[in-house]
Protein backbone atom coordinates (compact mmCIF):
# COMPACT_ATOMS: atom_id res chain seq x y z
CA UNK A 1 0.00 0.00 0.00
CA UNK A 2 1.33 3.42 -0.92
CA UNK A 3 2.36 6.15 1.72
CA UNK A 4 -0.72 8.26 0.29
CA UNK A 5 -3.07 5.08 0.42
CA UNK A 6 -1.74 4.76 3.55
CA UNK A 7 -2.32 7.97 5.20
CA UNK A 8 -6.40 7.88 3.47
CA UNK A 9 -7.41 4.84 5.48
CA UNK A 10 -7.10 6.74 8.23
CA UNK A 11 -10.36 8.57 7.23
CA UNK A 12 -11.86 5.10 5.77
CA UNK A 13 -14.06 4.72 8.72
CA UNK A 14 -15.42 8.12 8.96
CA UNK A 15 -19.06 8.01 8.21
CA UNK A 16 -19.77 11.17 6.01
CA UNK A 17 -23.25 13.17 6.84
CA UNK A 18 -25.15 13.49 3.39
CA UNK A 19 -26.43 16.42 1.18
CA UNK A 20 -29.55 17.60 1.97
CA UNK A 21 -32.02 15.08 2.11
CA UNK A 22 -34.79 17.60 0.91
CA UNK A 23 -34.88 20.74 -1.24
CA UNK A 24 -35.57 23.82 0.47
CA UNK A 25 -35.83 25.98 -2.37
CA UNK A 26 -38.19 25.96 -5.63
CA UNK A 27 -35.80 27.75 -8.19
CA UNK A 28 -34.77 25.08 -10.99
CA UNK A 29 -31.69 23.55 -11.02
CA UNK A 30 -30.92 24.49 -13.94
CA UNK A 31 -30.81 27.90 -12.85
CA UNK A 32 -28.86 26.71 -9.66
CA UNK A 33 -26.25 25.29 -11.73
CA UNK A 34 -25.79 28.49 -14.03
CA UNK A 35 -25.47 30.68 -10.76
CA UNK A 36 -23.09 27.73 -8.82
CA UNK A 37 -20.30 28.14 -11.52
CA UNK A 38 -20.01 31.54 -11.28
CA UNK A 39 -20.42 32.00 -7.61
CA UNK A 40 -17.80 32.98 -5.44
CA UNK A 41 -18.84 32.94 -2.13
CA UNK A 42 -17.54 29.07 -0.67
CA UNK A 43 -20.47 28.83 1.89
CA UNK A 44 -23.58 29.73 -0.23
CA UNK A 45 -21.62 27.56 -3.30
CA UNK A 46 -21.76 24.61 -1.00
CA UNK A 47 -25.51 25.27 0.23
CA UNK A 48 -26.37 25.57 -3.95
CA UNK A 49 -24.60 22.45 -4.47
CA UNK A 50 -26.05 20.56 -2.07
CA UNK A 51 -29.79 21.99 -3.51
CA UNK A 52 -28.60 20.86 -7.08
CA UNK A 53 -27.57 17.21 -5.85
CA UNK A 54 -30.56 17.00 -3.96
CA UNK A 55 -32.79 18.19 -6.71
CA UNK A 56 -31.12 16.02 -8.85
CA UNK A 57 -32.42 12.77 -6.50
CA UNK A 58 -35.75 13.57 -6.73
CA UNK A 59 -36.24 14.50 -10.14
CA UNK A 60 -38.01 11.69 -12.95
CA UNK A 61 -35.64 10.33 -16.07
CA UNK A 62 -37.18 12.98 -18.09
CA UNK A 63 -36.16 16.06 -15.76
CA UNK A 64 -32.85 14.08 -15.63
CA UNK A 65 -32.34 13.92 -19.11
CA UNK A 66 -33.78 17.91 -19.64
CA UNK A 67 -30.89 19.11 -17.43
CA UNK A 68 -28.26 16.26 -19.14
CA UNK A 69 -28.71 18.54 -22.05
CA UNK A 70 -28.78 21.78 -20.31
CA UNK A 71 -25.16 20.62 -19.41
CA UNK A 72 -23.96 19.77 -22.88
CA UNK A 73 -25.79 22.40 -24.91
CA UNK A 74 -25.85 25.80 -22.73
CA UNK A 75 -22.42 24.56 -20.64
CA UNK A 76 -20.22 23.84 -23.98
CA UNK A 77 -17.06 25.36 -25.30
CA UNK A 78 -17.39 28.50 -27.59
CA UNK A 79 -15.64 26.72 -30.21
CA UNK A 80 -14.91 30.58 -31.72
CA UNK A 81 -13.83 31.56 -28.76
CA UNK A 82 -11.54 28.65 -28.55
CA UNK A 83 -9.73 28.93 -31.72
CA UNK A 84 -9.48 32.79 -30.99
CA UNK A 85 -7.73 31.91 -27.56
CA UNK A 86 -5.28 28.84 -29.45
CA UNK A 87 -4.17 31.75 -32.33
CA UNK A 88 -3.56 34.02 -29.37
CA UNK A 89 -1.11 31.48 -27.73
CA UNK A 90 0.11 30.51 -30.97
CA UNK A 91 0.87 34.23 -31.64
CA UNK A 92 2.60 34.85 -28.49
CA UNK A 93 2.83 32.07 -26.34
CA UNK A 94 3.19 33.11 -22.83
CA UNK A 95 1.40 31.66 -18.98
CA UNK A 96 -1.25 35.04 -19.63
CA UNK A 97 -2.08 33.33 -23.12
CA UNK A 98 -2.00 30.02 -22.25
CA UNK A 99 -4.50 30.34 -19.37
CA UNK A 100 -6.73 31.72 -21.68
CA UNK A 101 -6.54 29.22 -23.75
CA UNK A 102 -7.42 26.61 -21.04
CA UNK A 103 -10.33 28.19 -19.87
CA UNK A 104 -11.79 28.78 -23.11
CA UNK A 105 -11.15 24.85 -24.31
CA UNK A 106 -12.99 23.36 -20.68
CA UNK A 107 -16.04 23.78 -20.92
CA UNK A 108 -17.72 24.96 -17.79
CA UNK A 109 -19.94 22.03 -16.88
CA UNK A 110 -16.48 20.62 -16.10
CA UNK A 111 -16.34 23.62 -13.42
CA UNK A 112 -19.73 22.56 -12.53
CA UNK A 113 -18.98 19.57 -11.37
CA UNK A 114 -15.99 19.82 -9.51
CA UNK A 115 -18.27 22.62 -7.28
CA UNK A 116 -20.76 20.11 -7.07
CA UNK A 117 -18.18 17.48 -5.72
CA UNK A 118 -17.18 19.75 -2.94
CA UNK A 119 -20.41 19.08 -0.56
CA UNK A 120 -19.89 16.02 1.93
CA UNK A 121 -21.17 12.58 -0.02
CA UNK A 122 -21.30 14.03 -3.11
CA UNK A 123 -18.81 11.95 -5.09
CA UNK A 124 -21.32 9.38 -4.48
CA UNK A 125 -23.74 11.13 -6.07
CA UNK A 126 -21.88 11.70 -8.83
CA UNK A 127 -20.74 8.69 -9.48
CA UNK A 128 -24.66 8.13 -9.02
CA UNK A 129 -25.57 11.13 -11.60
CA UNK A 130 -23.36 9.07 -14.37
CA UNK A 131 -24.62 6.33 -14.23
CA UNK A 132 -28.01 7.86 -15.53
CA UNK A 133 -26.75 9.56 -18.04
CA UNK A 134 -25.18 6.39 -19.45
CA UNK A 135 -28.62 5.04 -19.23
CA UNK A 136 -30.63 7.89 -20.09
CA UNK A 137 -27.56 8.74 -22.89
CA UNK A 138 -28.00 5.74 -25.11
CA UNK A 139 -28.20 6.85 -28.54
CA UNK A 140 -27.94 10.27 -27.79
CA UNK A 141 -24.69 11.06 -29.42
CA UNK A 142 -25.12 15.15 -27.91
CA UNK A 143 -24.64 13.75 -24.78
CA UNK A 144 -21.42 12.11 -25.09
CA UNK A 145 -19.45 14.98 -24.63
CA UNK A 146 -20.95 15.54 -21.13
CA UNK A 147 -20.08 11.76 -20.57
CA UNK A 148 -16.40 12.34 -21.39
CA UNK A 149 -15.98 15.22 -19.18
CA UNK A 150 -17.04 13.46 -16.35
CA UNK A 151 -15.24 10.01 -17.80
CA UNK A 152 -11.66 13.17 -17.55
CA UNK A 153 -12.90 13.98 -13.99
CA UNK A 154 -13.31 10.60 -12.16
CA UNK A 155 -9.86 9.08 -13.82
CA UNK A 156 -8.27 11.88 -11.79
CA UNK A 157 -10.65 11.72 -8.57
CA UNK A 158 -10.32 7.43 -8.66
CA UNK A 159 -6.73 7.31 -9.91
CA UNK A 160 -4.61 4.57 -7.98
CA UNK A 161 -2.75 6.95 -5.96
CA UNK A 162 -6.55 7.39 -3.59
CA UNK A 163 -7.86 4.04 -3.49
CA UNK A 164 -7.83 1.94 -0.38
CA UNK A 165 -6.92 -1.78 -1.32
CA UNK A 166 -8.90 -3.51 1.99
CA UNK A 167 -9.34 -7.41 2.20
CA UNK A 168 -12.94 -8.59 2.61
CA UNK A 169 -13.58 -11.88 5.07
CA UNK A 170 -16.39 -12.92 7.11
CA UNK A 171 -15.30 -11.06 9.70
CA UNK A 172 -15.32 -7.62 7.31
CA UNK A 173 -19.13 -5.60 8.07
CA UNK A 174 -22.29 -6.97 7.23
CA UNK A 175 -23.30 -3.98 5.21
CA UNK A 176 -20.02 -5.09 3.12
CA UNK A 177 -21.00 -8.12 2.92
CA UNK A 178 -24.22 -7.14 1.37
CA UNK A 179 -22.36 -5.91 -1.41
CA UNK A 180 -20.22 -8.07 -2.27
CA UNK A 181 -23.31 -10.43 -2.73
CA UNK A 182 -25.13 -7.75 -4.46
CA UNK A 183 -22.40 -6.98 -7.26
CA UNK A 184 -20.71 -9.98 -7.78
CA UNK A 185 -21.60 -10.29 -11.83
CA UNK A 186 -19.37 -13.38 -12.68
CA UNK A 187 -20.85 -16.53 -10.22
CA UNK A 188 -23.70 -15.20 -8.52
CA UNK A 189 -23.41 -15.82 -4.69
CA UNK A 190 -26.42 -17.62 -3.64
CA UNK A 191 -26.84 -16.98 0.28
CA UNK A 192 -25.02 -16.40 3.08
CA UNK A 193 -23.46 -19.93 3.74
CA UNK A 194 -22.07 -19.55 -0.11
CA UNK A 195 -20.85 -16.36 0.60
CA UNK A 196 -19.06 -17.95 3.82
CA UNK A 197 -17.65 -20.31 1.97
CA UNK A 198 -16.05 -17.90 -0.40
CA UNK A 199 -14.78 -16.32 2.67
CA UNK A 200 -13.74 -17.79 5.68
CA UNK A 201 -11.21 -21.02 4.43
CA UNK A 202 -8.08 -20.32 4.56
CA UNK A 203 -7.72 -20.94 0.67
CA UNK A 204 -10.02 -18.11 0.07
CA UNK A 205 -9.28 -14.68 -0.46
CA UNK A 206 -11.39 -11.84 -1.27
CA UNK A 207 -9.79 -8.22 -1.87
CA UNK A 208 -11.73 -4.89 -2.87
CA UNK A 209 -10.77 -1.21 -4.03
CA UNK A 210 -12.71 1.54 -2.07
CA UNK A 211 -12.28 5.19 -2.15
CA UNK A 212 -12.60 7.31 0.96
CA UNK A 213 -14.79 9.44 -0.32
CA UNK A 214 -17.45 6.28 -0.99
CA UNK A 215 -16.16 4.44 1.87
CA UNK A 216 -19.49 1.88 2.23
CA UNK A 217 -19.11 0.46 -1.42
CA UNK A 218 -16.48 -1.11 -3.14
CA UNK A 219 -15.66 -0.07 -6.29
CA UNK A 220 -14.14 -3.35 -7.91
CA UNK A 221 -13.39 -6.53 -5.75
CA UNK A 222 -11.63 -10.29 -6.82
CA UNK A 223 -12.34 -13.59 -5.72
CA UNK A 224 -9.25 -15.97 -5.24
CA UNK A 225 -9.07 -19.68 -4.61
CA UNK A 226 -5.24 -20.81 -3.48
CA UNK A 227 -4.84 -24.17 -5.46
CA UNK A 228 -2.58 -26.88 -5.72
CA UNK A 229 -1.94 -26.60 -9.70
CA UNK A 230 -4.36 -24.70 -12.60
CA UNK A 231 -7.83 -25.81 -12.19
CA UNK A 232 -10.46 -26.18 -15.35
CA UNK A 233 -14.16 -26.13 -13.66
CA UNK A 234 -15.46 -23.42 -11.61
CA UNK A 235 -18.09 -26.08 -10.47
CA UNK A 236 -15.09 -28.05 -8.41
CA UNK A 237 -13.68 -25.17 -7.63
CA UNK A 238 -16.95 -23.55 -5.59
CA UNK A 239 -17.96 -26.95 -4.62
CA UNK A 240 -20.02 -26.81 -1.05
CA UNK A 241 -18.11 -30.46 -0.53
CA UNK A 242 -14.81 -29.93 -1.37
CA UNK A 243 -11.60 -29.55 1.17
CA UNK A 244 -10.25 -26.94 2.15
CA UNK A 245 -6.46 -26.71 1.56
CA UNK A 246 -3.85 -25.95 3.69
CA UNK A 247 -2.65 -22.29 2.64
CA UNK A 248 0.55 -23.17 2.91
CA UNK A 249 0.50 -26.28 0.71
CA UNK A 250 -1.03 -23.64 -2.12
CA UNK A 251 1.33 -23.22 -5.30
CA UNK A 252 -1.32 -21.53 -7.42
CA UNK A 253 -3.55 -18.38 -6.32
CA UNK A 254 -6.35 -18.31 -9.45
CA UNK A 255 -8.78 -15.12 -9.93
CA UNK A 256 -11.97 -16.70 -10.93
CA UNK A 257 -14.46 -14.20 -10.12
CA UNK A 258 -13.94 -9.97 -10.68
CA UNK A 259 -16.89 -7.87 -10.08
CA UNK A 260 -16.92 -4.07 -11.02
CA UNK A 261 -19.37 -2.74 -8.64
CA UNK A 262 -20.47 0.55 -9.70
CA UNK A 263 -22.00 1.77 -13.04
CA UNK A 264 -21.62 5.52 -12.98
CA UNK A 265 -17.43 3.85 -13.00
CA UNK A 266 -17.90 2.40 -16.60
CA UNK A 267 -14.21 2.94 -18.44
CA UNK A 268 -12.82 3.85 -15.55
CA UNK A 269 -10.06 0.98 -14.67
CA UNK A 270 -9.41 -0.53 -11.86
CA UNK A 271 -9.05 -3.89 -12.64
CA UNK A 272 -5.17 -3.72 -13.90
CA UNK A 273 -4.28 -2.25 -10.59
CA UNK A 274 -5.78 -4.60 -8.62
CA UNK A 275 -4.76 -7.84 -9.86
CA UNK A 276 -1.32 -6.66 -10.08
CA UNK A 277 -1.41 -5.38 -6.77
CA UNK A 278 -3.28 -8.56 -5.36
CA UNK A 279 -0.52 -11.03 -7.06
CA UNK A 280 2.14 -8.87 -5.47
CA UNK A 281 0.66 -8.96 -1.92
CA UNK A 282 -0.12 -12.60 -1.94
CA UNK A 283 3.37 -13.43 -3.26
CA UNK A 284 4.87 -11.43 -0.13
CA UNK A 285 2.80 -13.28 2.16
CA UNK A 286 2.41 -16.91 1.00
CA UNK A 287 6.49 -17.73 -1.09
CA UNK A 288 5.00 -21.04 -2.10
CA UNK A 289 2.46 -19.28 -4.57
CA UNK A 290 4.38 -19.20 -8.35
CA UNK A 291 1.51 -19.62 -10.58
CA UNK A 292 -1.15 -16.47 -11.17
CA UNK A 293 -3.75 -17.69 -13.21
CA UNK A 294 -7.49 -16.71 -13.69
CA UNK A 295 -10.42 -19.34 -14.62
CA UNK A 296 -11.97 -16.89 -16.85
CA UNK A 297 -15.40 -16.88 -18.50
CA UNK A 298 -15.39 -15.97 -22.37
CA UNK A 299 -18.81 -14.42 -23.15
CA UNK A 300 -19.06 -13.87 -26.19
CA UNK A 301 -17.98 -16.86 -27.90
CA UNK A 302 -21.51 -18.25 -28.50
CA UNK A 303 -22.82 -15.13 -29.88
CA UNK A 304 -19.90 -14.82 -32.58
CA UNK A 305 -20.12 -18.63 -33.24
CA UNK A 306 -23.64 -18.12 -34.25
CA UNK A 307 -22.49 -14.66 -36.17
CA UNK A 308 -20.35 -16.70 -38.08
CA UNK A 309 -22.88 -19.56 -39.09
CA UNK A 310 -20.90 -22.23 -37.27
CA UNK A 311 -22.68 -24.66 -35.63
CA UNK A 312 -22.08 -25.70 -31.77
CA UNK A 313 -24.96 -26.66 -30.16
CA UNK A 314 -23.97 -30.38 -30.22
CA UNK A 315 -20.16 -29.97 -30.46
CA UNK A 316 -18.36 -32.35 -28.43
CA UNK A 317 -16.03 -30.91 -25.71
CA UNK A 318 -12.69 -31.45 -27.59
CA UNK A 319 -14.41 -29.49 -30.80
CA UNK A 320 -15.68 -26.34 -28.27
CA UNK A 321 -12.06 -26.17 -26.81
CA UNK A 322 -10.91 -25.90 -30.58
CA UNK A 323 -13.47 -23.68 -31.25
CA UNK A 324 -12.74 -21.22 -28.12
CA UNK A 325 -9.01 -21.24 -28.79
CA UNK A 326 -9.66 -20.21 -32.32
CA UNK A 327 -12.24 -17.36 -30.79
CA UNK A 328 -9.71 -16.02 -28.84
CA UNK A 329 -6.95 -15.90 -31.09
CA UNK A 330 -8.37 -15.18 -34.01
CA UNK A 331 -11.32 -12.83 -33.62
CA UNK A 332 -11.04 -9.24 -33.83
CA UNK A 333 -12.67 -6.21 -34.06
CA UNK A 334 -11.80 -3.69 -37.19
CA UNK A 335 -9.10 -1.88 -35.02
CA UNK A 336 -7.30 -5.46 -34.84
CA UNK A 337 -8.60 -5.70 -30.91
CA UNK A 338 -10.07 -9.25 -29.45
CA UNK A 339 -13.57 -9.07 -29.83
CA UNK A 340 -14.02 -10.80 -26.40
CA UNK A 341 -14.13 -8.73 -23.78
CA UNK A 342 -12.87 -10.73 -21.14
CA UNK A 343 -9.92 -11.43 -23.59
CA UNK A 344 -9.18 -7.73 -23.98
CA UNK A 345 -9.03 -6.47 -20.32
CA UNK A 346 -6.54 -9.30 -19.81
CA UNK A 347 -4.54 -9.48 -22.28
CA UNK A 348 -4.31 -5.69 -21.98
CA UNK A 349 -3.46 -5.77 -18.26
CA UNK A 350 0.12 -8.12 -19.87
CA UNK A 351 -1.14 -12.06 -19.36
CA UNK A 352 -1.61 -14.57 -22.33
CA UNK A 353 -3.51 -17.18 -22.75
CA UNK A 354 -2.54 -20.39 -21.00
CA UNK A 355 -5.63 -22.69 -21.36
CA UNK A 356 -8.41 -23.59 -22.47
CA UNK A 357 -11.05 -25.83 -20.90
CA UNK A 358 -14.19 -27.46 -22.12
CA UNK A 359 -17.18 -28.62 -19.42
CA UNK A 360 -15.67 -25.87 -17.49
CA UNK A 361 -18.49 -23.91 -16.88
CA UNK A 362 -21.80 -26.18 -16.53
CA UNK A 363 -24.15 -23.61 -15.27
CA UNK A 364 -27.06 -22.46 -17.79
CA UNK A 365 -25.32 -19.12 -18.20
CA UNK A 366 -21.87 -20.31 -18.86
CA UNK A 367 -23.57 -22.98 -21.70
CA UNK A 368 -25.78 -20.24 -23.19
CA UNK A 369 -22.78 -18.12 -23.42
CA UNK A 370 -20.02 -19.98 -24.08
CA UNK A 371 -20.63 -23.71 -24.37
CA UNK A 372 -18.89 -24.41 -21.13
CA UNK A 373 -15.98 -23.29 -21.97
CA UNK A 374 -13.59 -21.21 -20.13
CA UNK A 375 -9.74 -19.92 -19.98
CA UNK A 376 -7.12 -19.85 -17.70
CA UNK A 377 -5.15 -16.55 -18.36
CA UNK A 378 -1.73 -16.27 -17.29
CA UNK A 379 0.20 -13.47 -15.04
CA UNK A 380 3.47 -14.32 -15.18
CA UNK A 381 4.56 -10.98 -12.77
CA UNK A 382 8.13 -10.23 -14.48
CA UNK A 383 6.44 -10.56 -18.21
CA UNK A 384 3.54 -8.74 -17.54
CA UNK A 385 4.80 -5.46 -18.55
CA UNK A 386 6.34 -6.60 -21.86
CA UNK A 387 3.05 -8.84 -22.53
CA UNK A 388 1.24 -5.53 -22.01
CA UNK A 389 3.42 -3.25 -24.20
CA UNK A 390 3.12 -5.98 -27.17
CA UNK A 391 -0.46 -5.42 -26.97
CA UNK A 392 -0.95 -2.49 -26.74
CA UNK A 393 0.98 -1.19 -29.83
CA UNK A 394 0.34 -4.79 -31.70
CA UNK A 395 -2.66 -5.88 -30.57
CA UNK A 396 -0.88 -9.40 -30.32
CA UNK A 397 -2.51 -12.14 -28.48
CA UNK A 398 0.30 -14.44 -26.61
CA UNK A 399 -0.48 -17.79 -25.99
CA UNK A 400 0.71 -20.64 -25.30
CA UNK A 401 1.87 -23.33 -27.84
CA UNK A 402 -0.61 -26.07 -26.51
CA UNK A 403 -3.52 -23.23 -27.13
CA UNK A 404 -1.94 -22.29 -30.60
CA UNK A 405 -2.01 -25.69 -31.79
CA UNK A 406 -5.50 -26.42 -30.34
CA UNK A 407 -6.73 -23.20 -32.13
CA UNK A 408 -5.46 -24.28 -35.80
CA UNK A 409 -7.35 -27.72 -35.16
CA UNK A 410 -10.67 -26.09 -35.10
CA UNK A 411 -9.88 -25.42 -39.05
CA UNK A 412 -11.24 -22.02 -39.19
CA UNK A 413 -10.25 -19.40 -41.50
CA UNK A 414 -9.30 -16.22 -39.19
CA UNK A 415 -12.96 -14.40 -39.36
CA UNK A 416 -13.45 -10.90 -39.76
CA UNK A 417 -15.77 -9.65 -37.15
CA UNK A 418 -19.03 -8.18 -38.63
Amino acid sequence: MTLLADLLSTVFERRYRPFAQRRHGTRPITELADELVGSTGETSGASMAAEILTGFAMMKDEEKLGFFEHLAGAMNIDPEAVRNALDAYEEEPSKSSYRSYMAAAEPRRQELIRRLNGVPGATRALVGMRADLLRLGRGRPELEALDLDFRHLFASWFNRGFLVLRPINWESPAHILEKIIQYEAVHAIDSWDDLRRRLEPEDRRCFAFFHPAMPDEPLIFVEVALTRGIPGSVQALLAPERATLPEEEADTAVFYSISNCQAGLASISFGNSLIKQVASDLAAELPGLKTFVTLSPIPGLCAWLDAQGIAWTEAAPERMRALAAHYLLHAKHDTGAPVDPVARFHLGNGAIVHAVHAEADTSANGRARSGGTMVNYLYDLAKVAQNHEQFAATNTVVATSEVKSLANSAHLEPAKEK
